[in-house]
């Protein structure tokens, strides 16, 4: 869609060169959503490529992915051998409703910012322990964690031109076995339920991350693999009957049902 109220595009080579917000600015990535409806209130678009950020970046402590990151560049990471919960990456991509165009311009900064909760970038980066870095226009830069940062249904923790740099995903989160269950009501459909489990090589540090189901991620750690019965009071405990999100996608109490049903089979997977 053009965007016929744009009257100017900036290109900073530095984040700092913004000082003051705005609220007829918008930080320009892959432009996915921006492009898909009008923006009447915005006449001014700022241009995140031109601060040539390092898609990708591993080093002994993790990874970190640049918010312009492209979903096609982390689907085509090469991982070390000991990173074992890598093929989450693809696993979580596959899950996108989205066309190739989409692929090949849509960021993974942009989907976590979105914040919807479907996102699956949100479900991949929750689910291996990522930590967000956030720059403000004027203040300290924080970091937060993603199940931190996403607060709701297309909420999120950012402020007025807060911009998200990138996210962190830990090394002994990436060196842990994992196993994910989908489900959309229809073949190429938006995820109705996306839950991943994490744990080490030993069975402890069971960490069950709930998303697409609720209208936020949703964490329950273990210091060992649970038991069905344990896990089932955990997520009872953790997620009332409506605490479940609600949509065409599926209702809340369908959304329950499934996520009782995977995460089990997740648990039995990976005892």
């Amino acid at each position: 869609m053009n965007l016929n109220t744009i009257t100017e595009i900036k290109r900073p080579v530095s984040a700092d060169e913004i000082v003051s917000w705005q609220p007829n600015y918008a930080w320009l990535a892959g432009g996915t959503w921006l492009f898909s409806e009008p923006q009447v209130a915005t006449d001014t678009l700022i241009d995140l490529d031109s601060l040539g950020w390092t898609p990708l970046i591993a080093t002994p402590d993790g990874l970190e992915i640049a918010a312009t990151c492209r979903v096609a560049d982390l689907h085509a990471f090469k991982a070390p051998p000991d990173w074992v919960a890598v093929p989450l990456f693809r696993d979580c991509i596959d899950a996108f409703l989205m066309s190739f165009k989409i692929w090949n311009a849509a960021t993974i900064g942009g989907n976590v910012v979105m914040s919807l909760p479907a996102g699956a970038m949100i479900s991949l980066t929750a689910a291996l322990e990522g930590v967000c870095t956030l720059w403000p226009r004027d203040g300290t830069r924080r970091t937060v964690s993603i199940v931190d940062f996403v607060t709701g249904n297309h909420r999120n923790v950012l402020q007025p031109g807060e911009l998200l740099r990138s996210i962190q995903l830990p090394a002994t989160a990436l060196a842990k076995r994992y196993a994910m269950r989908q489900m959309s009501l229809t073949r190429f459909g938006r995820s109705a339920a996306l839950i991943v489990a994490t744990v080490d090589n030993d069975g402890r540090d069971f960490l069950l991350t709930i998303t697409a189901s609720t209208p936020r991620p949703v964490q329950l750690r273990f210091e060992r693999t649970p038991t069905a019965a344990e896990m089932r009071r955990a997520i009872d405990k953790r997620l009332p009957a409506d605490g479940y999100f609600q949509d065409e996608h599926g209702s809340a109490a369908y959304k329950q049902h499934i996520t009782y049903y995977f995460a089990e089979q997740i648990r039995a997977e990976l005892v």
